[in-house]
């Protein structure tokens, strides 16, 4: 087998070749000892480039095999670290370097070697006697018998001052003789071990071997032990070669036991103190055994060279799915997958993007056969503006439901001190009004006319059943002097007119009749595509269309009260950057919706998101407490720190912190009860048809739009804005006279 370690790309990297006999036993010794390493089988690594200098070594002990090198226990530090630290400075572009440990297990020989050296030495020889390792020995016995003899006899000399007792060996010697002796204690292993450095230039890969040599001598016993020494051969070819085949040198090879070997080669740890390794981004764990088989593909799982892929039963999604990730994380693409697969299995769906790219993606994966079922609904397409009322209700329910909704709207949009208990008395009345009658109800660009034009109120009035609201009105207003009109009707304007006078929005919020139903789309699976990108709808006002239809959704949904369960289908919404559409009746969509089968999949970044300026977390604890399946991308340490909790103690801040991109650790819920935490990784998204998805875009504006010009010519016919300004204006300045 080979043990390696490589820096290649600027990156650090461990490998192991073994036979494929010895495969899974290796993976099992690895996770025995490091329980979260990740495993990946590959054919083969190629740090050779062209036209570069390659340059190699050996290294070889000076001394028998029996004497010991140092190892970890007798070090400071992780010996390992610096190894690592001289191949982090392999930084030129086009070098490498690496580091290789051809290892087999060694003959029994080698140990009765040392058990031999150990006995001669404490019968009173020297270890250069026993071990014939003195260089003046080797030179003097090649000289011939004379010089041998006369050697033996000055070593005589030296062994006593009688020539009669045995030598007596130092302190030193003694300490050496043990760690021959704990050498011997453990298994054995010949290791060629080579040195490999790659550079398009002949002095920086001269350099990088050099430093490579100098790190291997904080093994190195000087004297009473033993130490590395660098062969360099002529033949680099040959070197090259065996380097590729992993061959094992017969001479040049050294036997280092278990220890030796552990302190010369091993895995990284947290602890080890270079940089630039190849850390694993973030751990993995195995998948749950009743992991589903059917329903919606989340992803896949990737666990000790075991691929499954990820489901989520139809029962499960009812507890909704939440996704967060920082950006380029992974989670539009996700989103997209997931959506793709729930149009071409012929299931309602909408999906509501702040960004655009999401919608244009999923268009070009719908199938021809499902062109009629789509609806587009672009603010940015000013010649076919789609009308969508807000103020349209069906029921009492609904027209109750929707008013709350906008006034939960615009405390969203503005600061909680702009609006006030004034705001939402007026507002609601008002709206209350317009919406009284439901064959021809009004929109929210004619609230500023119902305070300058009494004609107007009265039409209205007619159809108002609730006293209350008419007491507003034939009480209230009725004795309102015209400088508290004007006072109350710049306060509505200030937040209204903005919509108002926008073009794009006064042409889309100012028909009467919105363009689809939306309870048509949920009980008949359409598929609802809202394209509210800011870059040409503007912050606000996509803002607050999100923020509408989510709402219309919502009451769609809540509707469905006159259906029986078993006759309600699934329908699921799918937003984007979701903290800019939902108020904080979030809890109420959360805990409702999944009895009136609206199944929501929200995405967003980061957690701040879901809090306001005040530092409230409403909509945050009611998407922890009430999302059943979690999916977490790449997070920021605060994230990390909250979320940390849902994932313990399988997973930790680490992990979410260091999420490979495209990859989600997962809190599924199964049979309604959640399962350990896992990681998955995303599938690539599949090349579409964009000629198919254009043409659906048109029909969508055909089917759905209408022309701008019969749009304007109606709103102003209905609400004669001019007039209305031009009043609203006198009625100010008289007021300030």
């Amino acid at each position: 087998m080979s043990c390696e370690i490589v820096v290649n790309n600027h990156l650090i990297y461990f490998y192991i070749e073994v036979p494929l006999k010895w495969h899974q036993f290796i993976e099992q010794q690895i996770h025995a000892q490091y329980p979260y390493a990740e495993i990946t089988q590959i054919t083969d690594y190629n740090i050779f480039t062209k036209n570069s200098t390659i340059l190699g070594a050996y290294l070889t002990p000076t001394k028998s095999h029996v004497f010991p090198l140092k190892t970890y226990k007798t070090m400071d530090s992780d010996p390992l670290s610096a190894l690592l630290n001289v191949l982090s400075r392999v930084y030129e572009e086009n070098s490498s370097a690496a580091i290789q440990f051809v290892i087999r297990s060694s003959k029994k020989r080698w140990r009765q070697k040392g058990i031999h050296v150990v006995r001669e030495v404490k019968k009173g020889k020297r270890f250069e006697e026993v071990t014939n390792t003195s260089i003046l020995s080797k030179v003097l016995g090649m000289a011939g018998g004379i010089f041998n003899s006369a050697f033996q006899n000055s070593k005589k000399d030296l062994q006593s001052p009688d020539g009669n007792k045995p030598y007596q060996i130092s302190a030193m010697e003694e300490e050496m003789l043990k760690g021959i002796e704990q050498k011997l204690t453990k298994g054995g292993m010949d290791v060629t071990i080579r040195l490999l450095s790659i550079s398009e230039n002949e002095a920086t890969a001269k350099l990088n071997l050099d430093n490579l040599v100098n790190a291997f001598g904080q093994y190195n016993y000087y004297r009473f032990g033993n130490s590395f020494k660098a062969i360099i051969p002529r033949r680099q070819d040959k070197l090259i070669q065996s380097f590729i085949y992993r061959s094992f040198h017969e001479r040049r090879y050294m036997i280092a036991n278990t220890e030796e070997m552990a302190s010369l080669w091993h895995l990284p740890l947290h602890s080890t103190e270079a940089p630039n390794i190849k850390w694993l981004q973030g751990r993995t764990a195995p998948p749950p055994p009743n992991l589903p088989t059917e329903g919606l593909l989340l992803g896949f799982i990737d666990y000790r060279g075991i691929r499954k892929d990820v489901k989520i039963k139809e029962a499960d999604r009812r507890r909704h799915l939440y996704i967060i990730g920082k950006s380029g994380s992974g989670k539009s693409v996700t989103i997209a997958n997931l959506a793709i697969q729930d149009i071409q299995d012929g299931k309602g769906v909408a999906i509501v993007d702040p960004h655009g790219d999401l919608v244009e993606a999923i268009l070009e994966h719908i199938p021809k056969e499902r062109a009629d079922d789509v609806i587009i609904f672009d603010p940015s397409d000013i010649e076919r503006p789609i009308g969508l009322n807000m103020l349209a209700a069906q029921s009492e329910d609904q027209r109750d439901f929707a008013v709350q909704e906008m006034i939960s709207i615009f405390y969203k949009l503005f600061p909680p001190e702009m609006i006030g208990p004034m705001f939402e008395h007026n507002m609601r009345n008002c709206m209350l009004t317009l919406m009284a009658d439901i064959s021809n109800p009004g929109t929210v660009i004619d609230i500023p006319r119902m305070f300058t034009d009494d004609e107007y109120v009265k039409e209205y009035l007619q159809k108002v059943k609730d006293p209350v609201v008419r007491a507003f009105w034939e009480k209230e207003m009725a004795k309102t002097s015209d400088y508290h009109k004007s006072e109350m009707l710049g306060y509505l304007v200030s937040k209204v007119g903005r919509f108002v006078e926008n073009e794009m929005m006064r042409n889309i919020m100012g028909q009467q009749k919105s363009a689809f139903s939306f309870r048509d789309v949920m009980d008949n699976n359409k598929i609802l595509l809202v394209n509210l990108a800011k870059g040409r709808t503007g912050e606000i006002n996509a803002k607050l269309l999100g923020l509408i239809v989510v709402a219309k959704l919502q009451m769609a949904a809540m509707g469905r009260a006159d259906t029986k369960e078993e006759d309600r289908k699934d329908f699921y919404l799918y937003i984007d950057e979701f903290q800019n559409f939902v108020t904080d009746s979030i809890s109420t969509i959360l805990s409702e919706a999944r009895k009136y089968k609206l199944d929501l999949i929200v995405a967003h970044q980061y957690m701040g998101q879901l809090t306001d300026d005040k530092g409230k977390s409403d909509i945050r604890d009611a998407v922890l407490g009430n999302v059943g399946t979690m999916m977490v991308g790449r997070i920021g340490p605060d994230d990390s720190e909250i979320l940390a909790k849902e994932f313990a103690p399988t997973f930790g801040s680490y992990d979410l912190l260091n999420t490979p991109q495209y990859s989600f650790y997962v809190k599924e819920l199964i049979d309604n009860q959640a399962s350990k935490p896992f990681l998955i990784g995303a599938y690539p998204p599949v090349k579409g048809n964009s000629n198919l998805a254009a043409q659906i875009k048109q029909l969508s504006r055909l089917k759905y739009g209408r022309d701008r010009s019969i749009v304007e010519s109606e709103i102003l016919e209905r609400t004669k804005i001019g007039e209305s300004s031009e009043s609203a204006k006198t009625d100010m300045i008289e007021a300030s006279l």
